[in-house]
């Protein structure tokens, strides 16, 4: 196990969409494992807690790749997070060339940090560049069917905490 080549995939994920479920498919396969590190945002008010996102991303990938890829909560420094599981790459998608611009300077400051840790960025296929979990929360609160972009347990869960946010 000691030759394990493990990988992260962090993220707020509140909710995780099927464009993040593509990157945790893809990232999947190029690791012997892969953690979806799923961030304490302290910076956004998240709809769903760490917990309740580490549940709902469980659940779906549940099995993937042989059940190679596990959840866990994380607070602080992804890169201190990376190394506290023994990860060697970071896993980042991107949508559009504003992603990238945002990801280049956090590849650069994590590289300074821990540059044993490497960053690869995996493109979103094309039919969910335009999804992103901020435009499915508000989807979400204005009552709108966000089942075409999450998961159905997801799309579930998002329209009973919506629900009770009176």
């Amino acid at each position: 196990m000691a030759d394990q080549r493990i990988g992260i995939y962090p993220g707020t994920f509140d909710p995780i969409t099927f464009g993040h479920m593509d990157i945790i498919a893809r990232a999947a396969r190029l690791v012997d494992r892969l953690i979806v590190g799923v961030a304490q945002q302290s910076t956004k008010t998240p709809i769903f807690s760490v917990e309740e996102r580490c549940r709902l991303i469980s659940e779906e990938v549940k099995g993937l790749d042989g059940g190679k890829v596990v959840v866990m909560g994380f607070d602080g420094l992804m890169v201190e997070f990376a190394e506290s599981v023994k990860a060697s790459v970071i896993f980042r998608g991107l949508r559009a060339v504003s992603d990238f611009d945002y990801e280049f300077q956090m590849v650069g400051m994590n590289a300074r940090l821990k540059p044993h840790i490497q960053t690869v960025f995996l493109m979103a296929e094309p039919e969910h560049h335009f999804i992103s979990a901020s435009l499915v929360r508000q989807v979400g609160r204005l009552g709108g069917d966000v089942r075409q972009f999450v998961p159905e347990r997801v799309a579930q869960a998002l329209a009973r905490r919506m629900a009770n946010k009176d």
